[in-house]
């Protein structure tokens, strides 16, 4: 009897002896990481500890910065993205970002979403309604703008801003989100919006959260890795993480004797 090969993959992203420098400055150390799909995993740590600096290995956001130097593994489906023959434009359709600030573009709510379809090459009016309201509605958006697609995008609210750049990386369909620091500049009632959002977007999506809130990192994420000076101190499930940490470096944060 012949087996199903079709065996579903256990990790979606992983890191191996991840190295980064900028210039001089080692800024990720020896960072070896397993992340499964379809699960929400948060990095916590201090300000300066590389969180930020090691999702954007993950879509290799850090080659538009000079003199950082990357060494090590990072692979997507078992494939390093960091090898010769990767182009990181296709990684970058695959591991969608989500800033700290939302950064809507000048243009309407609909052309805001429609933008990075028609770059690849969708143009047929109907795909593009569509996917504009599949996106939103995925943003926990759609009921909220349906009626003002045509109105600029900076008419938004600050949280339905940030909603509006993630329904963004939505319409291209990656199956990553990155997201850095998502509700750091949002009031408490719009950044309770995006955890519930949170919530749904691992049915259908992979999200690697940063967020400097230690209870928002609680509340949405399945897995939880604790960074402090470059270095991957624990990793682990967040209740595990929360409760009951293996290492002292982690329980000092967690309990807030410094951080």
């Amino acid at each position: 009897m012949v087996k199903n090969k079709m065996v579903k993959e256990e990790y979606i992203v992983k890191t191996k002896d991840l190295n980064l420098w900028y210039g001089t400055n080692h800024a990720i150390i020896d960072v070896n990481l397993n992340m499964k799909p379809n699960k929400v995993t948060a990095l916590i740590g201090p300000s300066g500890c590389g969180k930020s600096t090691l999702i954007r290995c993950f879509n290799r956001m850090n080659d538009v910065i000079p003199e950082c130097n990357v060494k090590g593994q990072v692979y997507y489906h078992d494939k390093d993205i960091y090898g010769p023959s990767v182009d990181a434009v296709e990684i970058r359709k695959k591991i969608g970002m989500v800033f700290q600030k939302p950064n809507p573009f000048p243009k309407s709510i609909y052309e805001n979403i429609a933008y990075g379809p028609r770059v690849q090459g969708i143009n047929n009016k109907k795909k593009l309604d569509e996917l504009v309201e599949k996106s939103l509605r995925d943003a926990a958006l759609w009921d909220e703008v349906k009626e003002r697609l045509s109105d600029s995008a900076m008419s938004l609210s600050g949280g339905q801003q940030q909603r509006l750049c993630i329904a963004r990386s939505l319409a291209i369909q990656p199956e990553i989100i990155l997201m850095d620091e998502p509700c750091s500049a949002l009031d408490p009632i719009a950044t309770a919006k995006i955890e519930d959002l949170i919530g749904e977007l691992k049915k259908d999506y992979t999200v690697i959260i940063v967020t400097h809130n230690m209870q928002q990192a609680a509340r949405v994420s399945d897995y939880t890795a604790y960074m402090y000076l470059g270095k991957m101190i624990e990793f682990g499930k967040t209740t595990k993480i929360f409760e009951n940490p293996k290492e002292e470096l982690t329980e000092n944060y967690i309990t807030g004797r410094f951080g």
